[in-house]
């Protein structure tokens, strides 16, 4: 008996690096959570997940690991992933149930190998039926975009381990950048950054807090400093170091040049009437990496394109993903096919 027999209705699932949000059939999003996952290291049986599993993080002894199956987009871990998405889904079930169908939204650059790990995944987890979206579609969807339309709209998805860059029309993706540099890469960049140039060492909550607080793109009106606890690399000791939004700016800005240069090689490769129609539309920015202070008008500095962030630009994946199942006839055309050997 699979967890989806105790399961009553369709379910989409923004699978991320960094959260994990489940869309039931009718009630919206019911689930957002980090994807991250305590387990005992001799039984491998789970202790937390979630919020719960985010709290040991940095903090565990050596009988439990913490960890995050999800790396780059896609299944690291796969007996951890599998685990962890019964265990979440398990805990937004109720009832009996009436249908298996699961749609998952992973990124436009995954491989044919990657595509079975996410499909088996859902499978032993009890679906019957699954179908994989790719993640800027479901932005455009989730945000309310006409992919249908013979229009041509162009979405920039900063996760936590992907950025996807596409141009969509006529419900398909007429062409799609997808670099493994986002949210992960830049809380990397900060931990570099204290170790480089302060000696210190700061876990990746902590670098993701600053990110959060101080990060930025462009020049902030008021700049901001902030006081940052760690180790010191050389007496080992705990200290506390005082830096500003300007230097954590400089620690982010390689990874910032990165995304806008991958924006700049989507649209050299975007068919003129499709460039047209982005130039009157404008871009759009979902994900987490979008609450980045300022990415917007960076990348419209380098574009001259208008760049808006979304609206709850963290949800855009989850809600679009939702919208196909709950009108699957007319998205039936947005999925990823099969390919046929």
């Amino acid at each position: 008996m699979g967890i989806f027999d105790f399961f009553s209705t369709d379910i989409a699932i923004d699978l991320g690096t960094a959260n994990t949000l489940i869309y039931l059939k009718g009630k919206g999003i019911v689930l957002n959570e980090p994807s991250i996952v305590a387990y005992d290291r001799n039984t491998k049986k789970i202790i937390a997940l979630g919020n719960k599993a985010k709290e040991m993080q940095g903090r565990e002894h050596k009988e439990i690991r913490v960890t995050r199956p999800m790396r780059d987009g896609v299944i690291a871990d796969f007996e951890i992933a599998e685990g962890m998405i019964k265990a979440f889904i398990k805990k937004v079930s109720n009832g009996p149930i009436s249908s298996r169908r699961i749609i998952i939204a992973v990124p436009s650059g995954v491989t044919e190998v990657e595509k079975r790990a996410v499909r088996d995944s859902a499978e032993h987890a009890g679906a019957k039926e699954v179908h994989l979206i790719a993640e800027p579609m479901a932005a455009a969807i989730g945000i309310g975009i006409d992919v249908e339309a013979p229009v041509g709209s162009m979405i920039i998805d900063i996760g936590g381990g992907t950025t996807e860059i596409a141009v969509i029309a006529l419900s398909g993706i007429v062409n799609e950048e997808s670099i493994r540099i986002a949210g992960d890469e830049m809380n990397n960049a900060i931990m570099q950054f204290f170790k480089k140039n302060h000696n210190l060492l700061i876990g990746e909550r902590t670098a993701e807090a600053i990110k959060c607080e101080v990060g930025s793109a462009v020049p902030l009106k008021e700049e901001i400093t902030v006081q940052v606890k760690g180790r010191d690399l050389v007496g080992g000791v705990p200290k506390t170091a005082e830096v500003s939004s300007v230097e954590i700016r400089e620690a982010l800005n390689e990874n910032v040049s990165q995304i806008v240069e991958a924006v700049k090689q989507s649209l050299e490769r975007t068919p003129p009437e499709l460039s047209a129609d982005i130039l009157d539309r404008g871009v759009m920015i979902t994900g987490g990496g979008a609450l980045l202070k300022g990415i917007d008008e960076r990348i419209r500095m380098e574009t001259n394109l208008p760049v808006h962030v979304a609206e709850d630009p963290l949800t855009a994946v989850a809600r679009g993903a939702g919208k196909t199942i709950d009108n699957l006839n007319k998205y039936s055309k947005v999925f990823i096919r099969n390919r046929r050997y």
